[in-house]
């Protein structure tokens, strides 16, 4: 069972910046951040393997960047140019080399002046 511990959510101001992080308690072959604004299904936001293999969603691109520190089993999402539209609760992912998921608890992203 692997464990995974974000943080970095918070409140800021439209065009502001956050960087979230996510610590796992073991590897995993792939790490990323999902997203779940109200009434809303949670979505993908981007995903990195284990060799540094990215994927973004469109909202994302350009204004995101995800990367991790594998030898502190870590992925980071810095977030900047941030929008309302970008409020929601972000949640860590992570999958094994088996292909078993794994999920954090979630940390709220606040956008509002």
């Amino acid at each position: 069972q692997v464990q995974l511990v974000e943080s970095g959510g918070g409140l800021v101001q439209p065009g502001g910046s956050l960087r979230l992080s996510c610590a796992a308690s073991g590897s995993l072959f792939s790490m990323g951040w999902y997203r779940q604004a109200p009434g809303k299904q949670r979505e993908l936001v981007a995903d990195i393997t284990g060799v540094g293999t990215t994927e973004y969603a469109d909202s994302a691109k350009g204004r995101f960047t995800i990367s991790r520190d594998n030898a502190k089993n870590t992925v980071y999402l810095q977030m900047n140019s941030l929008k309302p539209e970008d409020t929601a609760v972000y949640y860590c992912n992570g999958v094994s080399r088996f292909g078993i998921n794994y999920w954090g608890k979630g940390t709220l992203v606040t956008v509002s002046s």
